[in-house]
């Protein structure tokens, strides 16, 4: 459980609530650099322990004290664990001047630990890998990188054909990497490297020679943020690796055209397809210009073996003798074969060997044992009748043939299939706009989407795409982001609001400031958590990976029993000589039944049961809005009978308004809420921030400029509300539990109201003025309008459903109420409620923890599945092991349904794969030869090989038909949003 808080406190660093998916400081004062740049030397990392915190706000006081000081890069704190987590400039701030600040918060700090930024942290390799076939191959592939000192994790993909590596760039590098990849037998493709690093190519007209490209590269390696260059000097191409928050392609270009007097011009490379679609369509044509050629040399074998054998004239001229016993068509077929076995099947040999240098034996290893056991067999019975004068034996050419082509198209098929599995990742990826209207001094100018660059002011016209993410910043109008989020009405945005890149406009003109693009983008790193989703492995997963080890090598053994036995029986005549085929004898017959027995055994039927299904449920997800992240949160949803819900912003709308206000002073409005927001503008707090808006409706029209008094010895007191003094009065508000702490006395009146206030499932907040009540404010954030009815779903499916909040019993419980949840645990802090978490999961529940993902952390992390709940961007997206993009809590239906059926789905693969091979060996060895005379010809053997992996392919993607709960068919709400 250790490991699960540390997770936690990862997904803290990693993240926070800014409106965006990439880590940026959210407080005006704090000093912004991006990541990984540091104006006066590098970064340093320092652990702190701050004791005294007891919830949420105490973290968010401690957060803010940090990042209000010069030179601070990132600060994160963990209230589970007691710890601050500081990324700052040494040049500029020191850990004494940091654990200083934390003290006048009125919290004790200390020194853990302190490492510098020097050395790099893990970096992530993504790698594309060419020819594995199996799950031997896979896991073969994956204990080389493993052993590799340096590398931190390794998971290779069957599926997608990919491996994605953590490794320490101080001790291993990529070519130590590709290295051992090829070591292993396999083609490797880089696909990328790190995080938030993009990669354009530009095409440039003027290059002459060497010292063209040469000082090309010098202009653009000056250039910062610029990580690596390519060039392919004979189609003119550049290929730059950069930091898309640092610079841009435009840049490039501009300092291409001028590094060479006006002798380059340079543009966007025509176009490509992305490096896995097109590895993809290449493979296909492969495969099918190798079935088609072994067509064409298949298809004459087969009809001279066995039906150009019935055809009286034809007949004659293939029984022709041309040495010894030799015949016309025995010598035809052995030349129309070797093609097919040595060209045609050479990928086989080179499969087979890559994997048997290794240790290991895979599917390659069983066709080539296969296919050599019927060509040698029928080499020898050529040899024989050239140089004997009374052999007579018959070839299996059409064997070997007949089996490789059927094994090329199944493996045609097999790969259109799975590039079918992967078709969500590339619909998100069309959904960037080709070109872009650019803002600049000189008027409006049409311009390629990646020339797109940070800070940007760009146009979106009615009815065009978004071509970044960025901030309306000029119009208003309604933006359709249901291609994102899943969220179907259209949501409105106006001055201030996020976009997110690849929405569309609807009807109105909007300009937008870029904020993110490339790979920083919310649709990249969406993209980039659904490829990692589908790379994860589930835990099923582990029991394929077992039975791989041992498979190929049981196959070969029962493959051998087989030919030994049937040869014994027919030697010893255990039975009779009417069972041996007319054109065959007791030896043939044995052989065919051991080859039939090697190449209808199927590993790759097992290896894809899991990973196609992941992929497909993972891509259907995201396109319903559920970003899950991958096999294990699959695993884990599907068998989740307990639901743990956050209050505020989950099961309520998350925007609390102030609906009463009740004064008990001899004061006008304007000036209690003067003093009031003065004292709440401080605090971070939801309910402070309604406050606030409200003070500035009641108290002036320019709600964007007003300023409040001065403040002075203001204090955030967690759990309970703030104190200050404003004006030299002495101000509290916040509960009730504050005003006793205080000795501040109540009234009847008073009391009154915040019990009418609970009834309603309002929060009633107090607030004193020198000691004595001056008035009661009435906060309201109710229910979302699908709560009840979701609650009630969830029942019908037999999962418990529990609500935990921080707020008082009394609006906790009309809450609950109100959706239907009869079991509640109120005045819960963070750490509060991952306790209960782990209670409930002690007494054998399976949790799913709904939340924020963000005050919600610590519980996310410690359910066995974690729910971020949140509008589009604004979630902690690593807090969470799945994403609900919309506020909709009939997406928490949608997630667990979605899970079910998926799992459903590779529990049939496996039953079918597995049933496949139980079944199919048995009869493949002539178990039922004996009572029926049916056996199983090789080339048939091998056909239905074939069949078995195409049909768990085609079995996952019957997944993309999924449909959502007939259940939810009744819900006519679609969530609300408070504009």
């Amino acid at each position: 459980m250790m490991g699960r808080k540390f997770e936690s406190w990862d997904c803290i660093n990693s993240f926070k609530c800014c409106g965006n998916l990439s880590p940026q400081p959210h407080y005006p004062s704090m000093t912004t650099y991006p990541k990984g740049m540091s104006p006066e030397g590098s970064e340093a990392k320092a652990v702190l322990s701050v004791m005294g915190m007891t919830c949420a706000a105490c973290a968010g006081s401690v957060e803010k004290s940090i990042k209000r000081l010069p030179g601070i890069l990132e600060a994160a704190v963990d209230v589970l664990n007691d710890k601050a987590q500081v990324l700052y400039y040494p040049s500029m701030v020191n850990v004494e001047r940091i654990c200083e600040a934390i003290e006048d918060a009125g919290f004790e700090a200390k020194l853990i630990e302190e490492e510098s930024n020097d050395e790099h942290p893990f970096e992530i390799c993504r790698i594309h890998i060419r020819g594995m076939t199996c799950t031997s191959c896979s896991s073969t592939l994956e204990s080389a990188l493993q052993s590799l000192r340096g590398v931190h994790n390794a998971q290779v993909a069957l599926a997608t054909e990919e491996a994605e590596i953590h490794y320490d760039p101080n001790i291993v590098t990529y070519d130590q990497l590709k290295e051992a990849i090829e070591d292993t037998g396999f083609e490797s493709i880089l696909i990328s490297t790190g995080e938030h690093i993009s990669k354009i190519h530009l095409k440039v007209d003027g290059i002459k020679n060497e010292q063209s490209i040469s000082a090309i590269q010098k202009s653009l390696q000056s250039l910062p943020g610029v990580v690596n260059i390519d060039t392919y000097i004979d189609i003119n191409k550049i290929s730059v690796a950069y930091k898309p928050y640092i610079t841009g392609p435009r840049t490039f270009i501009q300092v291409i055209e001028s590094a060479g007097s006006g002798c380059f011009k340079a543009e966007i490379f025509p176009a490509e397809e992305a490096g896995r679609e097109t590895h993809r369509k290449q493979e296909i044509k492969q495969y099918f210009k190798f079935f088609i050629w072994s067509l064409v040399f298949t298809i004459p074998v087969f009809l001279t073996s066995m039906v150009l054998m019935y055809v009286p004239g034809i007949k004659h001229v293939l029984d022709i003798k041309v040495v010894n016993m030799l015949k016309v068509g025995q010598l035809l077929r052995w030349e129309l074969a070797t093609p097919v076995q040595f060209i045609i099947g050479r990928r086989f040999y080179i499969g087979s060997y890559r994997s048997l240098r290794k240790g290991s034996a895979n599917m390659d290893v069983l066709i080539a044992l296969g296919t050599n056991a019927a060509y040698l067999y029928s080499v020898y019975v050529v040899a024989r009748a050239a140089f004997s004068r009374d052999f007579k034996g018959n070839d299996f050419f059409e064997t070997s043939s007949m089996l490789i082509s059927f094994i090329l198209l199944g493996k045609y098929l097999e790969v259109l299939a799975k590039g079918k599995t992967s078709q969500a990742i590339a619909k998100l990826i069309d959904l960037t706009p080709d070109t872009a209207i650019l803002l600049n001094q000189d008027g409006e100018e049409q311009v390629d989407s990646r020339l797109v660059q940070k800070n940007d002011v760009i146009k979106v016209v009615p009815g065009a795409k978004v071509a970044s993410d960025g901030i309306v910043i000029w119009g208003q109008s309604h933006v359709n982001e249901s291609m994102i989020t899943g969220e179907a009405r259209p949501v409105a945005k106006r001055k201030g609001d996020m976009v997110i890149g690849g929405t569309v406009n609807q009807n109105g003109v909007l300009h937008v400031k870029v904020t993110r693009v490339g790979s920083e983008s919310a649709l990249s790193q969406i993209v980039r958590l659904v490829e990692s989703a589908q790379m994860a492995k589930a835990p099923v997963q582990k029991l394929a990976d077992h039975i791989s080890k041992y498979f190929v090598p049981l196959v070969i053994l029962l493959s051998f029993s087989t030919w030994i036995a049937w040869y014994l029986a027919g030697k010893l005549h255990a039975y009779p000589k009417s069972w041996i085929p007319s054109s065959m004898n007791s030896f043939e017959l044995a052989l065919q039944f051991g080859i039939s027995v090697m190449v209808i055994a199927c590993p790759c039927a097992l290896g894809l049961a899991t990973p196609t299904a992941v992929m497909v449920g993972t891509g259907v997800g995201a396109t319903q809005g559920v970003l899950i992240k991958g096999g294990q949160a699959l695993e884990s949803a599907h068998k989740v009978n307990c639901i743990v819900f956050d209050k505020t912003g989950t099961l309520t709308i998350g925007k609390p308004v102030i609906v009463t206000t009740k004064l008990f002073k001899n004061m006008s409005v304007q000036d209690f809420y003067e003093l009031v927001a003065a004292a709440e503008a401080n605090s971070e707090h939801p309910i402070a921030r309604a406050i606030v808006e409200h003070a500035k409706k009641i108290i002036t029209e320019d709600e964007q400029n007003h300023t409040w008094p001065e403040v002075r010895d203001f204090v955030s007191i967690s759990g309970h509300g703030v104190k200050a003094i404003v004006q030299n009065k002495e101000i509290l508000a916040g509960n009730k539990k504050l005003m006793m702490d205080h000795n501040i006395a109540i009234s009847v009146d008073a009391e009154e109201v915040l019990a009418e206030a609970e009834r309603l499932a309002q929060t009633g907040i107090l607030v004193s003025l020198d000691g004595e009540i001056a008035g009661v404010l009435a906060v309201s954030d109710p229910l979302k309008p699908d709560a009840k009815e979701v609650i009630s779903i969830l029942k019908s499916m037999k999962i418990k459903s529990i609500m935990v909040t921080g707020d008082n019993w009394g609006t906790a419980n009309s809450i609950a109420r109100q959706a239907g949840i009869e079991t509640v645990m109120a005045e819960a802090q963070p750490h509060t409620k991952a306790t209960q978490v782990k209670d409930l999961q002690n007494s054998g529940y399976t949790v799913a923890m709904v939340g924020d993902g963000i005050n919600d952390s610590p519980a996310l992390v410690s359910a066995d599945v974690g729910m971020a709940i949140g509008a589009g961007t604004d979630i902690a997206i690593e807090a969470a092991d799945i994403v609900l993009m919309r506020s909709n809590l009939e997406d928490i239906v949608i997630a667990i349904d979605l899970a079910k059926k998926t799992f459903n789905r590779i529990r049939l693969n496996y039953i079918w794969a597995l049933g496949y091979n139980l079944l199919s060996i048995p009869i493949a060895a002539g178990i039922l030869y004996p009572s029926t005379r049916f056996r199983l010809p090789p080339w048939i053997a091998g056909a239905a090989m074939a069949a078995s992996s195409i049909s768990v392919v085609c079995s996952s993607l019957l997944l993309k038909n999924y449909k959502r709960p007939n259940k939810l068919n009744k819900l006519d709400l679609n969530g609300i949003k408070i504009e």
